[in-house]
């Protein structure tokens, strides 16, 4: 079984080769953390990273609650960063069937 940190290191190289520059891990608040903050282009991206393997889909695991957060966390390091430009939400599931990227599931 895969752990979180072997999947987050995946999910790094998966977005490195797509030519995303990586900017944080694991960034926390007092909302909650964001797995990868990224650039890609003019926009800043926040991604989420779930594994698993199993019946449940891994992205299954992502309610309201942690969009919200995700949201409050992202505003916050904009804010903090004093960042300009376009800001997306995406989902990153590695499995041992692959990598899959949902991009802009979330705008801000």
């Amino acid at each position: 079984m895969m752990d979180w940190k072997a999947a987050e290191d995946i999910a790094c190289n998966f977005l490195k080769k797509k030519g995303y520059k990586i900017l944080e891990r694991n960034y926390r608040t007092k909302y909650g953390e964001i797995d990868i903050i990224a650039r890609c282009g003019k926009e800043i991206v926040f991604v989420e990273v779930k594994s698993g393997e199993g019946r449940v889909d891994p992205l299954e695991r992502i309610d309201m609650r942690k969009v919200r957060n995700i949201e409050k966390v992202a505003r916050l390091y904009v804010l903090q960063k004093k960042l300009k430009g376009p800001v997306r939400v995406d989902f990153v599931r590695v499995t041992p069937n692959g990598i899959d990227h949902f991009e802009g599931l979330w705008l801000g």
